[in-house]
Order: structure tokens, then sequence, then C-alpha cells
């Protein structure tokens, strides 16, 4: 019997999915080689325990006032005007977006530089050594600068996403990337971390630049406007303040992180960040990326009041997701010490780093299910003007989070562990306790999931993911005594075959889901 095909709306978001995640492998690439570049610069040093540190309250104010909370909010009320063809409404509203971003960023981000030294002393990083914090401050300040310009690019991207456009909003973070990359190599020897704070600013601007002639190509009419009472603004508002204390608390988790490690030996949290990078590596090629495809579909779907096809398209979303992640967190915890020494050990980064990195790395891939599929399904409340729902769970979790990170890290210190380790465990903890309320109050908002299906799915899944075990644990013997690059690499290429050759015998659909998606890209 011919295979129906699938509904126009899943074939627009696994079209839209597979450039974005085309896209995101090259980002991400360009982020692995950032993080080997400064691996091999600075290691787990003290200095680069305060570059990340610099990074916590620049992040936080991103978050709060134009990243993740802003798109979300912004996204489903600019497809509004758009599905009701008001061309002139919607590039009001995102003129009048832009410039609130810019007051609130400058403004916030000078009050921020002035009060650096008590933020870091107190806050921050009291754990670090005067000279740390010192270090710590200094780079801030120019971070400061580059999330400025970040919120102006978050807009932009939102923008171009909601007319259907992914293409220079997925190459922007290369540029980004690539920014820093030049400055901690060319400037690292002479200046240290401060040349890849010298990268963050210039990869900044160049995010954002890369992105206006988009704006151009869709005929943007920039308005020197506020627009405070226009309704549309005000909707961002209102669906933004919720989101916005979930990103805080997002934040305030990183920064307790950071707050907590300080008080452990030096480099232990570069090594928390290098296991956190490592495992978001997947996640963002795969998660991320089908999340920025998908999300305007299922806003476009609620515009339309197509409850029924959002259910199917999210469901469809979940699985082809799981399919990719599930083995991907397998091969993490398998292979986390090849992985670590192909990738980061050379330079200032020794065998320590690798055993410091590997064992966060093994408990952040617990999680990683967790953190793609957490997701997918907020952008599907978001999606349908709910940001209140998915705000409360994630503070939840992060109440949790905190918890049991002051638990877990003091347990394993007691049985002689890294510490460290325990505050990654936490995470993918918390995490995933998240991960199963969302799903349950969204299958009740939309009326079910389909739990059959994901249930005949997900065994499949595990049948794949245990032959894979076999064959990597057979081939561990035989590549024992060869190179880390050898290890990992065939290790990914024979256990990704094993897993998808058994998910195909036993009926999988996502495999054919994907070799279609891509064959269909590629014109074949």
């Amino acid at each position: 019997m011919k295979a129906t095909p699938p509904p126009t709306n899943t074939r627009q978001v696994a079209r839209a999915a597979s450039l974005v995640m085309a896209l995101f492998v090259a980002s991400r690439a360009m982020g692995l080689l950032r993080e080997m570049v400064i691996a091999r610069q600075f290691g787990t040093s003290a200095d680069l325990d305060a570059y990340l540190a610099a990074f916590r309250l620049p992040d936080l104010f991103f978050a709060l006032m134009a990243g993740g909370a802003l798109g979300s909010a912004f996204i489903p009320v600019f497809a509004d005007y758009l599905a009701r063809d008001d061309q002139t409404g919607a590039w009001r509203l995102a003129s009048a977006i832009i410039n609130w971003v810019l007051l609130m960023l400058s403004m916030v981000g000078a009050l921020a530089a002035l009060s650096a030294p008590t933020l870091v002393a107190t806050i921050i990083a009291p754990g670090f050594t005067p000279q740390q914090q010192a270090l710590t401050v200094e780079l801030m300040r120019w971070m400061l600068v580059s999330t400025v310009i970040f919120g102006v690019s978050g807009v932009v991207m939102g923008i171009l996403n909601a007319r259907q456009h992914f293409l220079l909003p997925a190459l922007a973070p290369v540029i980004y990337n690539a920014a820093i990359i030049g400055g901690a190599w060319f400037l690292g020897p002479s200046i240290g971390v401060r040349g890849a704070v010298v990268g963050v600013v210039v990869g900044s601007a160049g995010h954002l630049l890369l992105q206006i002639p988009g704006l151009a190509q869709h005929g943007m009419r920039f308005v020197p406007t506020l627009a405070a009472r226009d309704p549309g603004v005000r909707e961002v508002g209102r669906l933004m303040a919720p989101r916005a204390l979930g990103q805080a608390a997002v934040e305030l988790n990183h920064l307790i992180n950071v707050t907590l490690a300080s008080l452990l030996p030096a480099g232990s949290y570069s090594a928390l960040n290098y296991g956190r990078l490592l495992m978001l590596l997947p996640q963002g090629v795969i998660a991320q990326s089908v999340a920025i495809a998908a999300f305007p579909t299922f806003s476009t779907l609620v515009a339309r009041g197509e409850r029924d096809e959002l259910r199917h398209v999210l469901v469809t979303t979940l699985r082809s997701v799981l399919y990719l992640t599930l083995p991907a967190a397998v091969g993490l915890i398998w292979l986390r010490e090849p992985l670590v020494r192909a990738l980061l050990e050379r330079g200032a980064f020794n065998a320590q780093s690798t055993r410091a990195t590997a064992w966060a790395l093994l408990f952040y891939a617990l999680g990683l299910v967790s953190h793609a599929l957490v997701e997918i399904v907020t952008r599907a409340f978001y999606a349908l003007h709910d940001t209140r729902t998915p705000v409360a769970v994630g503070i939840a979790a992060m109440l949790a989070n905190i918890a049991m990170s002051l638990g877990l890290m003091s347990l394993f210190g007691e049985v002689g562990w890294m510490p460290h380790g325990g505050l990654a465990l936490a995470n993918s903890m918390a995490t995933t306790a998240e991960m199963v309320v969302l799903l349950y109050l969204i299958g009740k908002q939309l009326g079910g999931l389909d739990e059959r299906r994901l249930a005949g799915a997900l065994w499949r899944m595990g049948l794949g993911c245990l032959a894979m075990l076999g064959g990597l644990g057979a081939m561990s013997g035989m590549l024992s005594s060869t190179s880390a690059w050898l290890v990992s690499g065939s290790s990914i290429a024979v256990g990704g075959g094993i897993y998808g050759l058994v998910t195909l015998l036993l009926g999988s659909e996502e495999p054919v889901a994907l070799v279609g998606g891509i064959r269909s890209r590629a014109g074949i």
C-alpha cells in the first residue's frame, strides 16, 4: 500500500527544520571549535572561571528583555498580524519592540556596569580570589556592550523566523563564534581571556549586521516609536512578563551554579561548563533547530483555530526529536572520556581537565532527552498564548534544582566523588521532572498526545539503543589502544548505524521520514 503523505504543516516544519538543522550543525561545529580553541588557550584555569562567570549577568539581562522571553511573546503576536495581512501593523509592532529593547538594555547595562564590583563580590562569585573578582568585573563590563547589540539582533531574528526566513538567523551564530575564535587565538597569547571578550563584542555586531539584509528583503518599514498604547505592544508585554520570570529563574539557576562552583577547587566551574556545552551540542542541533522551525507553524495553527492539526504536528515533532536525542544521550554517556579527550585535551587542557569534564558530562547527558522535549513542548504553550504554565513549572523545577544541588554537591563530596558532578546531576533530575509535568499539562490542553503511538515508538527506540550499546561494547576491546579520535568517530558511525538499522527493522516511522526529508531537501 502506498504511504499517505504527511499533512502540509508537518512537511513545512520538516523542510524548515532540515534547513535550520543543517545550519545548526555548522553553527555548533563553529561553537565546538570555539571551545576547543578556548580549552587549548586557557584549560580549566582560574582566568577561564572568571570569563565564564562574567557572562552570567549579561546573559540574565538578555534572557529577560530580548532572548527567549521576548521571542516566545513576540512571534505569536506578530504572526497574528501577518495572518490578518496587516503589514503596517506588523512593522509598527516590530519597530516598537526594537526601540523598547534598545532603551531598556542600555539603561540596565549602564547601571550594572557601575555596580559590577559589588555584584561580583557579593552575589556572582564570592568565592573567587580578589584578582579573579577584578578580572570578572572588567570582562563583564565589556560583555554588557554585546548584550545591547544582541538585544536588537534577537528581535530581528524573531521577525525573520515569523516570516519563515531561517537562513540568516541560523547563520548569524557562525559569525559570532568565528569572532570569538579569532579573538582567543590571535589575542589570547598576549592579553589572555580578554582576547575572547573582544571576540564576543565584535561577534555580536556581526550577528546583527548579517541579518539586516533579511529585513530589507521582507520590506520592513522602521518606525521611530515606542507605541506604548498599541494593543500589539501591550499583548507582547502581557505574554512576556511571566516568560521573563521563567527566564530569570533559569539564569538565576546558572548564577547559583557559579556561586556554588566558586566555593569548589579552581576549574570546577570550567569543567561544568564544558560538560554542559558538550551535552548541548546534540540538543542544539536537534531540539533547538526543530523548535525554531516549528514555533511559527504552531503559532499560525493557533491563529487559525486548528487545534487538532496543532496536536498532530506537535506529536510528530516530539517523536522525531525523541528518536534522535535518545541515542545521542546514550552515546554521550558511553563515549564521554574519549570524546572529551579528542575534542578538548590539548595545550592547557590536561588529563585532569578531561576527567573533571567527563565527570560533569556523565550527569548532564542523563538530562539530554528532557532538555530537548522541554524545548519543543514550551513552544506549544507559547503558541497557545499560555506563557504562565511553562513558567510556573520552570520556577518549581529551578527551586528543586537549587535544593538538589546543595544536597548532591555535599553528598558527592562525602563519598569522595568530585562535587561538581552533583550540580550536573541536580540539573538533569530537575529538568526531567519539568518535562514530565509539561507533557501532562499540554496533553490536557490539547485533548491528549496520542500516548499509545508515543509509547509504541519509544519501545522501538529503546531496543535500538540496547542494540547500539551491545555493538559499542563489542568494539571497545578492539579500539582500546587506538587514538581518542578513532574511538569516538568509529563508535559514533557504528553505533548510529546499528540504531538506525534496528529501529527500521522494528517498523519505526522516524528513520523513513528522516531519510525522506533529507532527500526532499536535496532534491533527490
